[in-house]
C-alpha cells in the first residue's frame, strides 16, 4: 500500500528535510503519536521514507495519555502494521493543570508539560530526534497569532535543538496543506483518535484557523503568498542563526 502513497505530500518532506536537516543518516526519531490526522499521516509517511531514501534511519512511536480517555488500540495496530515500535505513557497532566492548578487558559501549560513528557521519553529511549506533525497551516496560524496576540514577527521553526533535553526537534511536514493531509488519511483509511480534551475547537488557535480561511477565501493565493514570507523571513533567519551557532560551539 506504500506505493501508492501521495507522492506530492512525500515530495515536499523530502524538500523540508533537505533544506533544513530534518531526515539524516543514523536518526533514531521518537514520533510524537497523538492519534490525530496530522501526526498519524506523518507517522506512516515516514515509514514510506525508511524505505525510499538513500540512507537508514530508525522509528519509535510515543503516545501521552493526559486523561481524556482517547482509545489508542487503533495506533498500536497501525505501529505493528507498520512494525514501528510503540510506547503509550499514562500520565498525571490533565488532571494537574485542569483538577489542581484549574488554569484559565490550560492550553499554555498542557502543551508544556506534553514537550516535557516527550522529550524525557524521547532520551529514555535513546533518540536524537523528536518529530512533530505540524504542517503549513499551523506554522500559519502560530504567525497570526503571534503577530496579532504578541506583536511580533514568529511561528515555530522546521528544526531546533533543545540544549536542556539535549534533543532535537523537527517538524517534517512543515511545507505540506493540511488538506492533502486529509485526503491522505481518508484515502489510506488511516485511524484518528477521538481529541476528547475540554478545549478542542475552544481556542485562539482555532479563531486563527477561522480568520486564515476567511483569508483565503477572498485571496486564492494567500497560503502561498504567506508561506513565502516566512520562508524567505522567519525560516531563514533560523537557519543564519543555527549556522553562528554551530561555528560558535
Amino acid at each position: 500500500m506504500w506505493r501508492k502513497f501521495n507522492k506530492p505530500l512525500l515530495a515536499k518532506m523530502r524538500r523540508a528535510s533537505r533544506e533544513y536537516g530534518l531526515l539524516e543518516p543514523n536518526d533514531k526519531i521518537a514520533v510524537g503519536l497523538s492519534g490525530g490526522k496530522d501526526s498519524t499521516v506523518m507517522l506512516y509517511a515516514l515509514s514510506v521514507l525508511q524505505k525510499t531514501l538513500p540512507f537508514s534511519f530508525s522509528l519509535q512511536a510515543i503516545s501521552l495519555d493526559v486523561g481524556w480517555h482517547n482509545d489508542f488500540e487503533p495506533i498500536m495496530q497501525l505501529c505493528r502494521t507498520l512494525d514501528i515500535p510503540y510506547h503509550l505513557e499514562e500520565t498525571n497532566i490533565g488532571r494537574i493543570v485542569y483538577e489542581e492548578r484549574q488554569e484559565k487558559s490550560p492550553c499554555s501549560l498542557c502543551a508544556k508539560m506534553r514537550r516535557g513528557a516527550l522529550h524525557n521519553l524521547a532520551k529514555r529511549f535513546g533518540c536524537n530526534k523528536v518529530a512533530l506533525g505540524h504542517h503549513l497551516h499551523d506554522a500559519l496560524e502560530t504567525f497570526l497569532i503571534s503577530l496579532t496576540y504578541e506583536g511580533r514577527l514568529h511561528t515555530f521553526a522546521p528544526r531546533s535543538y533543545l540544549s536542556r533535553a539535549d534533543v532535537t526537534l523537527i517538524r517534517p511536514m512543515v511545507y505540506v496543506w493540511e488538506d492533502d493531509i486529509i485526503s491522505c488519511a481518508q484515502k489510506l483509511a488511516l485511524p484518528v483518535v477521538t481529541n476528547n480534551c475540554p478545549a478542542d475547537g475552544k481556542t485562539s488557535r482555532a479563531d486563527m484557523k477561522n480568520l486564515l480561511q476567511q483569508l483565503k477565501s477572498d485571496n486564492p493565493f494567500v497560503i502561498e503568498r504567506m508561506q513565502s514570507a516566512i520562508t524567505n523571513g522567519i525560516w531563514r533567519q533560523y537557519l543564519v542563526e543555527e549556522a553562528f551557532s554551530a561555528i560558535e560551539k
